[in-house]
């Protein structure tokens, strides 16, 4: 289990496994963005930073709950199948494991980094299990910023998995992410729209040829 005990709360966990049972989209003015391929993505406007929140509800066939958590917690395994990854590993700072994360952006963009910490927990809800992955960037002495690479200093997300009483898993992520530097729209647009269910595409067929599966 990687993480930081203490980092998240038993709060934040429950939020996310709620989600799964009831998508909280009401009182406040989430958009639906994209439905496609069993996949549903919602937007919510972040006032400060003009950017956008996100919510993506689906099932994932043919990739049980227990495998897809194992795959998206195995950071070395990522580098083989995520195709925008230039670097990704996690070390131990000051207590903690923390992880380093560079993405590989269009030319003529800058890549972004991101340093954050991050939690597993495999949770009994009401019989239902639940795996639940927090992540969220943090500041560490450890990991200075490159020259060249943005550095994403708001970065936030929650994945939620269950099986989906059959052979796949239904799926609850939460992201916010600030690139920072001036983005195209269309860029902007196009992770959302694309990127989001490709890259869940992607992790199913990554499931399928785990080296590590029972």
């Amino acid at each position: 289990m990687a993480g930081a005990a203490g980092c998240f709360s038993d709060e934040q966990f429950r939020e996310a496994c709620a989600e799964l049972q009831q998508p909280a989209l009401a009182g406040a003015d989430w958009q639906l963005l994209v439905e496609a391929s069993g996949i549903t993505i919602y937007r919510l406007l972040d006032q400060p930073t003009g950017l956008y929140e996100y919510k993506v509800f689906g099932v994932l066939e043919g990739c049980s709950p227990a495998l897809l958590a194992d795959v998206y917690m195995d950071l070395d395994y990522r580098k083989n199948w995520d195709q925008y990854v230039k670097e990704l590993y996690e070390k131990e700072c000051d207590g903690q494991m923390t992880a380093y994360w560079e993405v590989k952006y269009p030319f003529p963009l800058s890549n972004r980094d991101y340093v954050y910490t991050r939690q597993r927990r495999d949770l009994d809800v009401d019989g239902r299990k639940i795996y639940v992955v927090l992540a969220q960037s943090i500041s560490v002495p450890q990991f200075p910023e490159k020259s060249g690479v943005i550095r994403v200093k708001q970065y936030k997300q929650s994945l939620a998995i269950e099986s989906d009483n059959k052979k796949g898993s239904r799926v609850f992520m939460y992201y916010f992410d600030n690139p920072g530097g001036q983005i195209p729209s269309w860029l902007i647009n196009w992770a959302a729209k694309n990127g989001v269910p490709n890259f869940l595409k992607d992790m199913v067929k990554a499931c399928q040829n785990y080296p590590k599966k029972a």
